[in-house]
This record gives C-alpha cells, structure tokens and sequence, in this order.
C-alpha cells in the first residue's frame, strides 16, 4: 500500500448524487448502463456509463444515491463521454456493489 498525504485526498472530488436516468449503454465493449446522475446546483446533471449490470436493474438505479469522482477528465466509452467515475466495490464473484450513503443526503455533498 502507497500512503499518500491529506493534501491528495483533498484532490479528488467525490460526491453524492441521486440517479435519474438509467438505460443500456449498446456502445460500450462490456455490458453496461449510460446513468445520469444530479449532482445538485453546483455541479449539475452529469453522463457517466456503469458496469453494473449484474447486480442492479434500471428501475432499480433510477433515486438511488452513489458516490462518483467528479474531477477526472471525461472519457469516451462506446459512443458516449463519461464524465464522472461511479464508485463501488467488487462482491465475492466479482460485480459491483455501488457506494452510497446508508440515509438521504444533499446532493453535491463531498465525501470527507
């Protein structure tokens, strides 16, 4: 393990946002879904494309809270730009469980 300072943590800007859409992203090379997400007034709705097709459906997605990376550059997935990274963690065969807080928060709210 790499330790790093307090002044890197403070780089990367994780945030909480509410899902608004969700649908399949056709264009991407391995299963997954183009979500919108809002962010609030500050950042906004953001595109972001999820591998996470094995453990969460559409209608499930849609109000659910996530944390994302919202500083990295975007990245072109498929046919779409991805502008923010949507965090998780792997489960016992591999798929991703998503990171979220457990009660409702603001959406746009840094992760600290």
């Amino acid at each position: 393990m790499n330790l790093i300072e307090w002044h890197d943590f403070e780089k990367v800007e994780i945030r909480v946002g509410t899902v608004i859409s969700a649908e399949i992203n056709d264009s991407a090379r391995k299963k997954a879904y183009k979500l919108v997400v809002d962010f609030g007034e500050e950042i906004g709705h953001k595109k972001t494309s999820a591998q996470i097709t094995e453990r969460y459906t559409p209608e499930e997605l849609i109000g659910r809270q996530v944390l994302a990376v919202v500083n990295f550059p975007p990245k072109q997935i498929g046919k779409m730009i991805s502008e923010v990274l949507v965090t998780g963690f792997p489960d016992s065969d591999g798929n991703v469980v998503l990171c979220g807080p457990d009660v409702p928060v603001p959406n746009g709210a840094k992760l600290f």
